[in-house]
């Protein structure tokens, strides 16, 4: 393996639609090196001055070809294009030995290239975002809380759910407002969801219909589960002592949601990829993002472990003071609506991106694959830096 390319300080950040807010500014802040890649030199023009940053960072046209013929070794590419780009974006990170950050979870085609990046000394910094990123560090948190109590040997049942959504700030009669293209919205609709739910591998084809209600802090949501939960059991490092009864990974929707979309639903099932396509322009059509809209993002991620209370399964390894029937619950919530200056999901999204490439230009994430911060210790120090930069969120304890 090759050393890790060190830092130049130059930052390419790759498109500048909903997702790209204050994290842009944090990144002006901490380097002059800010390069703002969009479909048009203009529009990208337009976009710095829309976040007040004209004149802190480069406005440029977009083209693969383009970014390619600037890009240096040790240089940050910051791909906020969809994830079916990444790949592309990565080839060319990794020969010319540039690092590379997303919002986006993992894909094939990106698995793919980690050796070759891995060997050529970047980094590829993946789920960093708000959903996938800050629920990471959330769940990250809350199981090393619990096992400092439990105890990694001690026999024990657990429910984790992790729940995220961007929805209206003002209930409107379609129960949602997009802050992301309305034809991935439905594509995700279309994809099946794998979690585990009285403790049996659970997989439904169209996640809408294993909707149902789940209160955060006194209030209703409809809830359902969301691409596949299981792998983050290992992710999240949950001891193999114990037994997962619910684990789950969602969108949270407004309470009311299933039922207002109820003739998308009739498509989604019936539909191609080109009526797909089509609805998706007209629901974009019909219920649009205005400059008045306020949006909010509600992230509420629990963990609640049990202790039986027979005595079963090896004890030797429980911390101080813990019994039979010992329960632990904790709990993270992050809810925040948009304002005049920015929208939530855009500070939300690019605020933990912007702070994964500080960690890059810092070099203190290591070449290959990283996935925001990857173990407690980090996580609690990505949360520690995310709150000091305002991004604000409560922790609740019991036992």
């Amino acid at each position: 393996m090759s050393d890790l390319v060190p830092a130049t300080g130059t930052v390419h950040w790759v498109g500048a639609g909903l997702s790209t807010g204050s994290g842009l500014a944090a990144l002006c802040e901490h380097t002059d090196g800010v390069r703002l890649w969009h479909r048009t030199a203009e529009r990208a023009a337009e976009a710095l001055d829309r976040l007040g940053l004209t004149g802190r960072a480069e406005p440029l046209a977009y083209t693969l070809d383009a970014l390619d013929d600037r890009l240096a070794p040790g240089d940050v590419v910051v791909s906020m294009l969809p994830a079916s780009e990444h790949a592309a974006l990565l080839a060319v990170c990794v020969a010319r030995r540039a690092h590379f950050a997303c919002s986006s979870y993992v894909c094939d085609a990106v698995l793919e290239q980690v050796p070759a990046a891995t060997g050529a000394g970047i980094v590829v910094l993946t789920e960093a975002g708000l959903d996938p990123g800050i629920d990471h560090l959330f769940a990250h948190s809350l199981v090393a809380r619990a096992r400092e109590v439990i105890g990694d040997g001690t026999a024990a049942s657990y429910r984790l759910t992790s729940y995220c959504g961007g929805i209206p700030a003002v209930p409107n009669d379609f129960r949602y407002r997009f802050s992301w293209a309305p034809f991935g919205v439905l594509n995700a609709l279309r994809s099946p969801a794998r979690y585990v739910e009285h403790g049996i591998e659970t997989v439904v084809d169209r996640p809408w219909e294993a909707t149902r209600e789940h209160l955060v802090d006194g209030e209703t949501f409809e809830v359902y589960p969301n691409r596949d939960s299981v792998p983050f059991i290992e992710q999240y490092e949950l001891p193999r002592a114990w037994k997962p009864l619910t684990f789950v990974r969602g969108t949270l929707r407004l309470d009311g949601w299933l039922r207002a979309w109820d003739t998308v639903f009739e498509q989604l099932r019936t539909g191609d990829d080109t009526r797909i396509a089509a609805m998706a322009r007209e629901l974009a059509a019909a219920h649009p993002t205005t400059d008045t809209d306020r949006d909010r993002v509600v992230l509420a991620v629990s963990l609640e472990v049990r202790v039986p209370g027979d005595g079963a399964g090896d004890s030797g390894d429980r911390a101080e003071g813990v019994g039979n029937g010992t329960a632990w619950s904790g709990s993270y919530l992050l809810d925040l609506e948009g304002d005049e200056e920015e929208s939530a999901m855009a500070r939300c999204v690019s605020r933990p991106l912007a702070l994964g490439v500080r960690h890059i230009l810092d070099g203190s994430l290591p070449a290959g694959l990283s996935r925001a911060a990857g173990t407690a210790p980090r996580s609690e120090e990505w949360l520690r830096e995310l709150g000091d930069q305002g991004l604000e969120f409560t922790l609740r304890i019991e036992g």
